[in-house]
């Protein structure tokens, strides 16, 4: 129940929020509308400060994310590559691994496709290319047992630059602070804006809390595609229930909680049309569910809850997420 409940916060929140919206999602990778960077790095602020409090005060022992690694060319070639198809698919559909199941809960046309395009990721991450990354004969080196420790000292950003965590927070806050506030006085948002954007990271922010006081976990969305894939070739196998399904009890809840807020405030459910195929919104979702498999987390487990922990894996990978999502943007015209 705790798991349902705090994904149907999650869900709602990211429907207050209005960034949900495919038209919020793809205006940003174009530069042309600053209300998704306003609403993401308040939640990540914010997110960073309520994980530093619940470590400090004993409640959580939350480590930073790992790396992955696909054996191609580093430790955190996973994070770069799977970074990369993210921000593609994100800009094809117009949502993200999590976005896309409140725009399902609200009714968004596109995120139907979309999310078709992630459950077929799921499947085939599963059943094709995880095990083929993973076995002896693929692309994943082996790591000795001295470099698997020493890759273990340098998973936060202030290892990497070998100073203090309070200094890279600190510095973190302050970066965010300015970036929010030229944001706030030198662009302007669209109608999908129901609440300041500000208020909307709150709202997400604020589910990171509960998620962390009932589930002593953090929000992330993209691992319930992967126990999808796994169902699936479950059942072709005739095991009709799933091994693992906590990750998408949370992702249901996040979808009932973006319905039941969309009925109680039809304003929060009007959705600013944007022109997204079929097409393209299927491929999107398959192109960002495998890079956020591949990468070992997507916007929410990297982008909201790994840059919480201050994890290096999670700025490279959402990094070139943007990167990626805004050079398609660009070709795309």
């Amino acid at each position: 129940m705790d798991t349902l409940l705090t994904g149907a916060a999650f869900g709602a929140a990211l429907t207050a929020s209005g960034v949900y919206q495919p038209s919020v999602i793809i205006s940003q990778l174009k530069f042309e509308n600053f209300h998704m960077i306003q609403t993401f790095l308040t939640a990540a602020g914010t997110s960073a400060a309520v994980v530093t409090a619940a470590n400090k005060l004993g409640y959580v022992q939350l480590k930073p994310r790992p790396y992955s690694s696909i054996g191609l060319f580093s430790k955190a070639d996973g994070n770069i590559i799977g970074g990369l198809l993210l921000g593609a698919g994100m800009m094809l559909s117009g949502a993200c691994p999590g976005t896309v199941l409140a725009q399902v809960g609200v009714g968004v046309r596109s995120g139907l496709y979309a999310l078709e395009g992630c459950a077929v990721a799921g499947i085939v991450w599963t059943g094709f290319l995880h095990p083929y990354l993973s076995s002896s004969c693929g692309l994943k080196p082996a790591v000795s047992p001295k470099d698997k420790k020493e890759d273990e000292k340098q998973l936060a950003v202030y290892e990497c630059l070998g100073v203090s965590r309070s200094t890279v927070f600190l510095g973190l806050e302050a970066m965010f602070a300015a970036i929010i506030t030229a944001a706030v006085m030198f662009s302007s948002v669209g109608p999908e804006a129901k609440i300041p954007p500000v208020i909307g990271g709150l709202c997400i922010a604020a589910a990171q809390l509960l998620s962390i006081l009932w589930r002593k976990q953090l929000i992330g969305t993209s691992t319930s595609y992967e126990e999808v894939g796994d169902w699936f070739w479950g059942i072709l196998k005739g095991h009709m229930s799933p091994r693992r399904y906590n990750n998408i009890l949370f992702t249901v809840g996040m979808t009932g909680g973006a319905w039941l807020l969309s009925r109680m405030y039809p304003a929060l459910g009007e959705v600013t049309e944007v022109a997204v195929s079929p097409l393209a919104a299927g491929l999107g979702g398959f192109l960002m569910v495998i890079g956020s498999r591949m990468a070992g987390g997507c916007t929410s487990g990297h982008g909201i809850s790994g840059i919480s922990l201050l994890s290096t894996s999670s700025f490279l990978t959402i990094g070139t997420a943007f990167a990626a999502g805004g050079l398609v943007g660009l070709l795309r015209g």
